[in-house]
């Protein structure tokens, strides 16, 4: 979509950030940003030169100089403590060092001179730190999605959909959804898709509409969905949200700097209250999980441009070809073997392996399951091609 008036600073410099990234297509940008390319190249142009400042028409003072008194940097520690309560000292040196302070003072200092000022009694501050971090290995390998826990408006409920990039932290959409149904986060992701391309892996919970916990049916039609994408889906183990902890933390993050001591209209206003604060969590907070870089210098959009339309799957020769049927089920070798209602309607292949009676039950590249027909054993596939990744401790 374009530019929207309320956050154009914001959305220029997200934009040049990205377009400015190693072996991004900036052509590819422009279409799914939807700016022209001579303007694009205009503000790259200016950024390039002048940074965030040559992005607006107003113009802006150095943040610091040499000659700074002790007393003018605890001004500037309390003026960003002020615009962002929730970030403690190492954010805020960071901040300081990111836009030119000489020799700025220690993350302690900082601390110190917060506490001094009576400014550390906000919520957040000793949050207890995971011990272990682990990362896919390049931006879009995962995205994680999730509803944040749904809280009243002056009129209605918001259900904030967040989709988050592995790699790099990157947010890829807060949405304030009025519901959490299929189409509203159908709807969501086809924007997203359209912005930032399609990641490789989608990792959700197994609530719906993602999942069908409780069903004994691994796939709902938004999983199947995203795999007539190509995007493989996982979804966390039951009952253990640290699996997407990533994502969890997020909402902790977005809660305690959006939401908490707010209370919104309507939908429509916290989503620009969540449009001003992407951005700033992007591009200007510094992340510790990420050794306080920002999510946006380790995020690249996708190579994989979301289709036009999205054809029906091919087989080879080979394989067994079956149409499911409206109970979510196939026949094959005198056999009725329950497959899942999501799939209803379309083809499915069966593959056979090296042990004989095994076969694997594919959708297009994907692998669902693997079917045993001399123990009717059907076992859901964990780890497939498509999926396999490396995780590397942080």
């Amino acid at each position: 979509m374009p530019f929207r008036e309320r956050s154009i600073v914001s959305h220029r410099e997200e934009f040049c950030l990205l377009a400015s990234r190693p072996g991004a297509n900036v052509r590819e940008l422009c279409r799914r940003w939807r700016i022209g390319s001579a303007t694009a190249y205009k503000w790259l142009d200016r950024y390039e030169k002048e940074g965030a400042a040559g992005l607006t028409d107003r113009s802006r003072k150095p943040l610091a100089s040499p000659s700074r008194s002790s007393a003018e940097v605890e001004a500037m520690v309390l003026a960003i403590r002020a615009e962002h309560p929730r970030w403690g000292g190492r954010k805020i040196r960071k901040v300081l060092e990111r836009e030119g302070l000489i020799s700025p003072p220690a993350a302690s200092t900082v601390t110190a001179i917060l506490r001094r000022h009576e400014r550390l009694d906000g919520p957040g501050v000793g949050e207890p730190r995971a011990f272990q971090r682990f990362e896919h290995a390049a931006p879009n390998d995962l995205w994680q999605m999730d509803f944040k826990g749904h809280f009243p408006l002056a009129l209605g409920r918001c259900h904030p959909l967040t989709v988050l990039d592995d790699h790099s932290r990157y947010a890829l959409e807060i949405g304030a959804c009025g519901d959490e149904r299929t189409a509203t986060v159908q709807a969501r992701l086809e924007r997203v898709f359209a912005r930032h391309g399609l990641p490789k892996r989608m990792l959700c919970d197994n609530g719906a509409p993602w999942g069908t916990a409780g069903s004994g049916q691994k796939y709902s039609r938004l999983g199947v969905w995203l795999l007539d994408l190509g995007v493989a889906v996982s979804h966390g183990a039951p009952y253990h949200p640290q699996t997407q902890g990533k994502d969890e933390r997020f909402h902790r993050t977005l809660k305690g700097e959006v939401l908490d001591g707010h209370t919104f209209a309507d939908n429509q206003a916290a989503q620009a209250a969540f449009d001003a604060w992407r951005p700033i969590y992007n591009t200007k907070r510094p992340h510790e999980g990420i050794g306080m870089a920002t999510p946006i210098t380790r995020y690249q959009a996708s190579p994989r441009s979301m289709p036009a339309s999205i054809t029906p799957p091919q087989y080879e020769p080979q394989a067994h070809v079956r149409k499911v049927y409206e109970g979510g089920w196939f026949s094959f070798k005198g056999r009725k073997i329950n497959c899942s209602k999501a799939f209803a309607g379309r083809a499915i292949a069966l593959r056979a392996t090296d042990t004989d009676g095994v076969f694997d039950l594919c959708y297009r590249k994907f692998v669902l399951a693997q079917i045993d027909l001399g123990q009717n054993v059907t076992q859901p596939v964990h780890h497939v091609s498509e999926q396999v990744f490396t995780m590397s401790p942080v």
